[in-house]
């Protein structure tokens, strides 16, 4: 880690109320000192920790602005070590003459996520808590906002460091009986040990089967609209959107491009994709938006198939039908409002999915979407209680390679291999579940996982 005090702007660089300043160092306080004055033009003395002060910050004999100073005394700050944290006004002129002035005095720029990167350094947490901090400012929405600060407290630590607990203590034994045979007998010990390495590879299975849920909790989750022309597509997008984002008429096939939005739904994120209507077409330029309609229905999480309640089912709802096999999907019959005539039970018949009644134009049926949407992903409910959601692929990874190391475990028993074959794959595994924490990992590889976070974090 590079030496010396460092400091950043720590707000986000826009006129506004407040700006911060933060500095983090050996020699916080020094400078502070150094620039800081009461109402009487009089130098501070840092004493007490976890204070304000109100004064000038001033650059020789120039008074830059107004400020309330907060002193935090080492080791009881967010890096660990000496902090001060300068309140002053919001405007992007004045935050920076003031990042100048303490620079001026002794520190240095930070670079981008050091603040955290210290954090994680000294102790103050480990590595999967690091990176919860860069998600939390990242969130898009309710859930993924309590999925990051579920991790910030430290979820993720809880059930790695049981899981090594226990990997550990297999470890030891082995390699104590190994050393010392004529006093530790390893007999019988094969069925012990794969009783718990079977407990963990369904902790391990649970927690890389959430990876799916995470990553939608945390991006949101692709959503494409399919149906065929007029059938009330960009209708439903402009009504979920909540404003005129699609172009609505009359004519089949406006729709030719891609429109994407993210739309909030019961605190999760939907990037909804409206899409060409499905049909078969000679027109070019309709026939590559239909091309595209296909490619994004095949990678969505989600399909919200729009049926116009006003006309019969075609050949091109029997395609469409086809197109979402067994994917996840919704079906919409739209136009509600007016008189059916539409099949719905052929729909259910072929697909056996959610179907639900809407009009577009008259804005009905939208809740009901909303409380299926939930139901279908999240079973109803999100908990964060004892629930980890993994959201970051490198944990994903780790904890895949893992699962595979305790495997090779589990095979070793299985063929009667000998005792030593079980140590090297168990420590393979803990180093693969150390890697999570940051307990086992290399100098590069936290320097690029901080570099990714925002300056002044």
């Amino acid at each position: 880690m590079k030496k010396g005090t460092i400091a950043a702007i720590a707000t986000a660089m826009s006129n506004s109320g407040i700006g911060i300043v933060r500095i983090s160092g050996d020699e916080a306080f020094e400078i502070i000192e150094k620039i800081f004055f009461t109402r009487k033009k009089e130098k501070i003395k840092i004493k007490e920790s976890h204070v304000i002060h109100y004064g000038f910050i001033m650059d020789g004999e120039d008074t830059i602005d107004e400020v309330l100073v907060m002193v935090m005394k080492g080791p009881r700050s967010y890096t660990g070590e000496d902090t001060i944290e300068i309140n002053c006004h919001g405007g992007v002129y004045v935050v920076k003459k003031v990042l100048e002035t303490v620079i001026k005095n002794g520190a240095r720029p930070a670079e981008p996520g050091e603040f955290t990167k210290r954090a994680f350094l000294n102790g103050k947490m480990d590595l999967s808590q690091a990176e919860a901090v860069i998600d939390v400012i990242e969130s898009k929405n309710e859930y993924a906002l309590k999925s990051s600060v579920s991790q910030l407290k430290g979820s993720m630590h809880r059930k790695i460091d049981e899981m090594r607990g226990e990997i550990l203590y297999h470890t030891a034994f082995i390699e104590t009986a190994l050393d010392d045979p004529e006093h530790i007998s390893v007999d019988g010990y094969g069925q012990v040990l794969l009783d718990k390495v079977d407990d963990l590879l369904i902790s391990l299975k649970k927690l890389i089967d959430s990876a799916d849920n995470g990553r939608m909790l945390k991006e949101g989750i692709r959503t494409v609209i399919v149906g065929k022309p007029n059938a009330g597509k960009s209708s439903l997008m402009n009504l979920l959107v909540g404003e005129e984002r699609a172009i609505v008429t009359d004519i089949a096939g406006t729709t030719r491009d891609i429109l994407e939005e993210n739309v909030q739904f019961e605190g999760v994120s939907l990037n909804i994709v409206d899409t060409a209507g499905i049909r078969k077409t000679e027109d070019v330029v309709e026939k590559i938006g239909v091309g595209k309609a296909i490619s994004h229905a095949n990678d969505a999480d989600l399909v919200i198939y729009v049926v116009d309640a006003s006309r019969k089912l075609d050949e091109n709802d029997y395609e469409i039908m086809d197109l979402i096999g067994d994917k996840r999907a919704i079906v919409l019959v739209n136009k509600s409002d007016l008189e059916s005539v539409v099949e719905k039970e052929e729909i259910d018949k072929r697909l056996r999915k959610p179907m639900i009644e809407i009009s577009a134009k008259e804005e009905t049926g939208i809740r009901e979407l909303e409380e299926t949407l939930k139901k279908m992903f999240f079973n109803g409910e999100i908990s964060f209680n004892d629930e980890v959601y993994i959201t970051n692929i490198r944990h994903k990874a780790a904890l895949m390679d893992a699962r595979e190391s305790l495997r090779k475990v589990k095979e070793s028993i299985e063929n009667q291999m000998p005792e030593d074959f079980y140590s090297i794959d168990l420590m393979d595994a803990y180093e693969s579940l150390g890697s999570i924490t940051g307990e086992t990992i290399g100098e590069d590889l936290v320097n690029e996982i901080f570099s990714k976070f925002c300056m002044g974090k």
